[in-house]
């Protein structure tokens, strides 16, 4: 019988999807589960952006530019220099999602073997990518006893060996909510200048600050503008996660050419996500002020339920949608899969990502897990009482 390459055997399962199964079988016996372990808002996507599709009349839906629809790129153009970025279109590539920007971010810039330093925990899909394109993870450790705070420079100096070629941030953080500040970013831009590095840049959150915090990008210093790569996608932005659009950005015209390469090979993103996009970026600011409200009330009522949970803590995010608490339990895999399970509360049990997803390093995350605050605060504080319940009665509580 045919073996499984080895790639495959490696690929890890995603901690946001492993326990799906699970859920389901809750969902067969009548339980309500309540989804904290995946970042799907349930606020509307802009009505302007969904009447666009509708009325898209075009005969034949075509192949696009693979760099994307033209109007689409400019219409971007104008989205990007309201937040303070200045481009052309032809330094934007559309892409299916932002998975595919990281795809083309990695291939584009890193061979079999070399190496790319990312604080951790970290979205755990880089894990995946990395292993399919033969990039080998450094991951330098952040703390949830400081909030997650960049690591030193002396930490980055540390670990930069000849094979290191690139540095990865998700800003604002995934899975931990941490809003990395510019002085943060500047000592960045200090270690990729002195290793001429890349720094691939995820800034798929970048709309959702809060406490009145201001999101600084990599793109705004001058100093790193050949190394920086954004990759960034609408899905967040404006609520439509299905749509699958993302873009990979950069002022490199040597690694914009080279992944054209591969945009050119997989053809075009899709025609209708461009569609709605384009229309998306006219979305009036009343939109997005209402969200940011809504996602405060949200985040508080997460974080300080967890927070007056006997031996729970969960430092408080400053951006995104997403905290990592750590709880008082053994193993936050077989925890997880407990509450689906094992578990409920008068008909109703909550859905979490175990952090062991969210590091490379093994035995990292054990104790802690990320939660999603996209529901409405109704259903969050019904998903709080049920995780509190559940610590309560865990065989595997620890303290």
């Amino acid at each position: 019988m045919p073996q499984i390459s080895n790639k495959g055997q490696s690929m890890p399962s995603s901690p946001i999807r492993k326990l799906v199964p699970f859920s389901d079988e809750a969902k067969k016996r009548g339980v309500h589960v309540y989804h904290l372990n995946i970042g799907q808002p349930d606020i509307e996507t802009p009505e302007g952006a969904r009447k666009a599709v509708k009325e898209f009349d075009q005969k034949v839906i075509a192949y696009s530019h693979s760099a994307g629809i033209l109007s689409c790129r400019e219409k971007l153009v104008e989205y990007y220099k309201s937040v303070n970025i200045n481009l052309t279109p032809d330094e934007i590539i559309m892409t299916t999602g932002g998975s595919e920007a990281i795809l083309f971010a990695f291939n584009s810039c890193l061979d079999p073997g070399d190496e790319v330093i990312i604080p951790e925990p970290f979205y755990a899909n880089y894990n995946g990518f990395a292993i399919t394109c033969g990039v080998t993870v450094k991951p330098i450790m952040s703390t949830i006893e400081n909030g997650f705070a960049l690591p030193s420079i002396e930490e980055f100096e540390k670990i930069i060996t000849p094979k290191t070629k690139a540095i990865m941030i998700c800003n604002p953080n995934n899975p931990t909510g941490y809003l990395y500040s510019k002085e943060e970013i500047l000592k960045l831009a200090e270690i990729v200048k002195k290793h001429d590095l890349f720094l691939f840049a995820d800034e798929v959150y970048r709309e959702f600050c809060y406490d009145g915090v201001q999101h600084f990008s990599v793109m705004e210093v001058p100093e790193i503008a050949q190394n920086v790569v954004l990759l960034d996608s609408v899905s967040k932005r404006y609520s439509a996660c299905g749509v699958r659009i993302g873009a990979f950005i950069t002022h490199n015209k040597d690694v914009y050419a080279t992944a054209m390469k591969f945009a050119q090979a997989r053809l075009s993103p899709p025609t209708y996500g461009q569609v709605l996009t384009e229309a998306a970026v006219d979305t009036p600011q009343a939109y997005f002020d209402a969200v940011i409200n809504d996602y405060v009330a949200r985040r508080n009522t997460v974080v300080n339920a967890i927070n007056a949970m006997p031996g729970c803590m969960c430092p408080m995010p400053k951006g995104a949608f997403y905290a990592v608490a750590r709880l008082p339990i053994d193993n936050s895999d077989k925890f997880c899969r407990w509450l689906l399970e094992d578990f409920n509360l008068n008909g109703e049990t909550v859905m979490l990502a175990p952090a062991t997803g969210f590091y490379s390093t093994k035995g990292k995350g054990t104790n802690e897990v990320r939660i999603s605050y996209c529901l409405k605060v109704s259903d969050l504080e019904k998903a709080m009482k049920c995780l509190e319940a559940a610590l309560k009665v865990y065989p595997g509580r620890t303290c």
